[in-house]
């Protein structure tokens, strides 16, 4: 089951970047996942109409899983429950 991780399109900032927070904690839990690169630059947060539709919030990342649920949180919180092993259980966000 590979869920959805929805992402800033900036890949070149590791580090405390919040998209990288969250991508690295499934990269060291093994957990398959799917980039979904936003559109636009970080700056141009209304262009974000998929993020929008599907959390209500413009700001990355976010989870979704395969029945469409999604998990959106702070990305420190996100990645602590992903290396608790905790990811299934999350609540969608809307």
């Amino acid at each position: 089951m590979a869920v959805k991780l929805h992402r800033c399109n900036v890949r070149f900032i590791k580090g405390p970047h919040p998209c990288w927070r969250v991508e690295k904690a499934l990269i060291d839990q093994g957990i398959p996942y799917e980039v979904h690169a936003g559109p636009g630059l970080p700056w141009q947060r209304d262009q974000r109409t998929e993020l929008i539709e599907k959390t209500g919030q413009k700001h990355f990342p976010a989870i979704e899983f395969e029945d469409g649920t999604v998990y959106k949180a702070e990305s420190k919180d996100m990645a602590a429950k992903i290396r608790a092993g905790e990811l299934g259980s999350s609540a969608p966000a809307r």
